[in-house]
């Protein structure tokens, strides 16, 4: 099983979480074919792939905005349990959990009901829609509604 957070850019607290349990390949990046899809300007349309091997987890950088580790650009390295990545020099974050969690499998979870803003839309169980505005998050379901996450 791996668990991917979005965190706050300024704060670093949990925005929004996917979880995978069987996945063998897991895409990032803002492409509708993606299974996490993230909108900024320094995300890629295919940047990144965590693979599972026998072996453990690895992410491949795709991005040609690059992919950081501790400030570091990454090509392809191991993950590790609790591992943060950043997506692009100053895009966002991701902290990467390896092993079990306390989230249901296959499962997306998002802030509170009290940080949306007008209607909340039906979350897709299998892939997401985030990017950043400022300090808050822009989410459109499958229908194309979208609706804001203010974050301060």
């Amino acid at each position: 099983m791996i668990t991917l957070t979005l965190l706050h850019p300024i704060q670093s607290v949990p925005v929004q979480r996917w979880c995978f349990e069987s996945a063998s390949v897991v895409r990032i990046g803002r492409s509708n074919d993606n299974d996490v899809i993230i909108y900024s300007a320094v995300v890629s349309r295919h940047h990144v792939e965590l693979w599972n091997h026998a072996n453990g987890w690895e992410i491949i950088n795709f991005g040609a905005n690059g992919t950081y580790v501790d400030d570091q650009p990454i090509a392809q390295v191991s993950l590790a349990d609790g591992m943060t990545i950043r997506l692009g020099n100053s895009g966002p974050k991701i902290r990467i959990r390896v092993g079990a969690t306390n989230l249901e499998p296959n499962t997306i979870t998002r802030p509170t009901e009290r940080e949306f803003i007008g209607e909340k839309d039906e979350a897709s169980q299998d892939k997401s829609t985030a990017w950043s505005v400022g300090v808050g998050i822009v989410e459109d379901d499958e229908e194309g509604a979208q609706t804001y996450i203010d974050l301060d």
